[in-house]
C-alpha cells in the first residue's frame, strides 16, 4: 500500500478533500479537480476523516470505487462534512479550524476466524444480515484495543449485540495507507 502514492500525490489529496470541503459548505459546489498521476487516478476506496478540536467531526467512505482516487477523495470530503448522520452539516465557521485525514484502502478480504485479525495493521467490516459496521485501522490503535475490544465495537458501531462477532457474521479484513495534514 505505501507505494501505492507519492508523498506528492498525499498532499495533493488533501489539498483537493480541503478545497472541496471549503469550497462545498461556502457555495454549495465541489471546485473542479483534474489529476493523471498513477497513484491520483487508481480505483481504490477511501475514506476521509474530519476532525475539529482533536475529535471526530466526520467519517465517509466507500470501500470500492470505479472512478480515480482524487474523484472519490472529493465526493467522500463532501459526505464526511455534509452527510454523516453522526453530525450536523458543517456550516461556514466550522470551516476555521478542522484537520483531515485520508485512508487509501486494499480490497476487502474475507476471514475464516478472529486470529486473522491484526490490530493496528487492519480495518474490520462486519455484516450480520442489514446489520453493518466498519471501522478503520487505526481506530483500534488510537484508543489501545486488544483483538477482542475491537470486535465488540465493531459490533456495537454495526447495533449488533458486542459478542455478535463469535455468532455467524461474515467479518472483512483490509488494510489502509493513512495520512494526515500536519
Amino acid at each position: 500500500m505505501a507505494e501505492l502514492l507519492t508523498k506528492t500525490e498525499q498532499k495533493e489529496l488533501l489539498k483537493i478533500a480541503r478545497d472541496t470541503i471549503n469550497g462545498f459548505v461556502m457555495t454549495g459546489e465541489a471546485p473542479p479537480v483534474d489529476a493523471n498521476s498513477p497513484g491520483m487516478c487508481a480505483e481504490n476506496g477511501c475514506f476521509v476523516t474530519i476532525k475539529q478540536h482533536g475529535r471526530l467531526r466526520g467519517c465517509i467512505g466507500n470501500f470500492m470505487s470505479d472512478k480515480p482516487l482524487f474523484r472519490l477523495v472529493q465526493e467522500m470530503a463532501i459526505s464526511a462534512a455534509t452527510q454523516d448522520p453522526r453530525f450536523y452539516r458543517m456550516k461556514p465557521q466550522d470551516l476555521e479550524n478542522f484537520d483531515l485525514e485520508i485512508s487509501v484502502l486494499s480490497p476487502l478480504k474475507k476471514i475464516s476466524a478472529p486470529e486473522e485479525i491484526q490490530v493496528g495493521k487492519h480495518g474490520l467490516y462486519i455484516v450480520k444480515n442489514t446489520y453493518r459496521g466498519v471501522l478503520l485501522p487505526q481506530v483500534a490503535t488510537e484508543y489501545g484495543w486488544d483483538r477482542e475490544t475491537f470486535l465488540k465495537h465493531i459490533c456495537l458501531k454495526a447495533g449488533l449485540p458486542e459478542n455478535a462477532w463469535k455468532k455467524q457474521c461474515d467479518i472483512y479484513v483490509f488494510t489502509a495507507l493513512v495520512f494526515a495534514e500536519e
